[in-house]
């Protein structure tokens, strides 16, 4: 089988991976993104929005936002349209919204050096 595989930077699978947890926490759903793993139809919902927040979320094109979930930009984008999709049900609306403010909270705080000893 051929993995979709390109170099992604460290940065973006730890912001990807942020990114996963934060939806599986407000939905109680494991997510992974690796998308080699088989998972149900409710995991890959999340997974979906997971994909969804990171492109609004962070800004990142849809060709970046696959490579960072290890998917194509066609995947990427058929993700995307479904989550928009979504946002018709005011409870994911909501959610979706509080999670983009939290990221981009998160984001645009200075980063800490633990490089440096107190």
């Amino acid at each position: 089988m051929n993995r979709y595989r390109v170099p992604v930077a460290e940065e973006d699978r730890i912001r990807a991976g942020l990114v996963a947890q934060l939806v599986a926490l407000r939905t109680g759903v494991a997510i992974t993104i690796d998308p080699q793993e088989r998972v149900g139809l409710i995991a890959s919902r999340a997974r979906r929005l997971a994909v969804y927040l990171a492109h609004v979320g962070y800004g990142w094109p849809l060709e970046r936002v696959g490579h960072a979930f290890g998917v194509n930009r066609t995947t990427a984008s058929m993700a995307c349209r479904w989550a928009e999709d979504m946002r018709d049900r005011a409870d994911i609306d909501g959610m979706l919204d509080q999670l983009d403010q939290m990221l981009r909270d998160l984001t645009e705080a200075p980063a800490i050096d633990l490089a440096v000893a107190a």
